[in-house]
């Protein structure tokens, strides 16, 4: 979470190293075919149904991105062309890495020309659609978020209804979708049509003025009433069986709204308190969210293959509760690979970021000061 202009948050760090663990465990107990631990299985404890629902890390990435940007951008002048360019070098090179991999394993796995030339079609479409491999369709809906960014930026800015409003035409658009289609649940789950209500209430959550003790007391309430839904969602069949995949659930409609404003309130919370930045636990966790982004792109090509040997190989992990435990374990195994995917790949590309904040330009101190892009 540090930018060009050198501030650096590590609670948001923290958050992205949850995010990514979330995301890898799902793979890892699931991956998309509910193996090794069936999707059926759902665990009896009601907060871990996080876990078995762990799909919902990307929606905490996507509500930390707009609370991100709302917090580095509010009160500045923009130059928005550099803007684009630094996230295109934090972004592209890694994930050029992992397409250009995907490829090679493509032609080397010893498939056709037919199954090359679909994979470099998924490459080109990927530029609007959510085609990309490996996760990188998020990075598809990132990509609209930022185009998206200086309308939603001015919007909020100007009346907290404005941000209400958009997250209720996202909502009717959606419902027009399921309407037509009896299904929106890949709208609202891979691609902007769902997304833009997390991003809209990250940045609604830095921009709104929250008294501290106000947010110490509801989050305890508010953790309880998301676990308990994510809860009774996972038992009902989830993301891959509410009844089948793709879901012909209403909820859908307004799912990725009750994950933005859950995840707007936990982000604005966690980012009131007073993270250590010395501390050598906080400092390592903060580790991992730097090393998120390569964690998530690299997990792909190995969490199922692993997953796979140890169940195979060294004991039954179809129970959740011992899939959980080893898919903990891997993680942790995963990490000095993104470090050194972060060394190489990441990191040389950020040197040739530009400041893209127009000097002299009013800074926002903290949350809830207004903001002027």
């Amino acid at each position: 979470m540090k930018s060009s202009s050198g501030a650096h948050y590590i609670a948001l760090d923290h958050l992205r190293a949850l995010a990514a663990f979330l995301v890898f465990i799902w793979h890892f107990l699931h991956w998309t075919s509910g193996t090794p631990v069936p999707f059926s299985q759902s665990p009896v404890i009601f907060p871990l149904a996080i876990l078995d629902e762990g799909h919902v890390g990307v929606a905490l990435f996507m509500t930390l991105s707009g609370y991100l940007f709302a917090k580095l951008l509010g009160g500045r002048t923009v130059i928005y062309h550099r803007f684009l360019w630094n996230r295109a070098l934090r972004l592209l090179p890694l994930l050029v890495t992992v397409l250009f991999a995907k490829f090679l394993a493509t032609v080397f796995n010893g498939t056709g020309p037919q199954e090359t030339n679909e994979y470099l079609q998924c490459i080109l479409s990927g530029f609007i659609y959510p085609t990309l491999p490996n996760g990188g369709w998020s990075v598809t809906v990132e990509a609209h978020f930022y185009l998206a960014l200086p309308l939603l930026m001015i919007l909020s800015r100007r009346s907290a209804w404005n941000a209400l409003w958009i997250i209720l035409a996202a909502c009717a658009v959606r419902t027009v979708i399921f309407l037509d289609q009896h299904s929106v649940q890949h709208a609202a789950y891979f691609t902007i049509i769902g997304r833009i209500d997390q991003f809209t209430l990250g940045i609604l959550a830095c921009q709104i003025r929250i008294n501290k003790l106000y947010l110490q007391k509801i989050i305890p309430l508010a953790a309880v009433c998301f676990c308990a839904f994510y809860w009774a969602f996972d038992h009902a069949g989830g993301f891959m069986g509410m009844p089948s995949y793709p879901s012909d659930s209403p909820i859908w409609i307004i799912m990725s709204s009750i994950e933005g404003a859950f995840f707007a309130l936990l982000i604005r919370w966690y980012d009131t308190l007073d993270i250590p930045s010395t501390n050598i636990l906080s400092t390592w966790i903060g580790r991992i969210g730097e090393y998120s982004y390569s964690i998530y792109l690299l997990h792909m090509f190995f969490v199922a293959a692993a997953a796979q040997y140890i169940h195979t190989h060294i004991t039954d992990i179809s129970n959740f509760y011992i899939g959980a435990t080893w898919g903990t374990a891997c993680f942790l195994l995963t990490i000095p690979i993104a470090w050194i995917s972060h060394v190489l790949v990441e990191k040389p590309f950020m040197r040739w970021r530009v400041a893209y904040l127009k000097p002299g330009s009013i800074a926002s101190n903290g949350p809830g000061m207004q903001t002027r892009y």
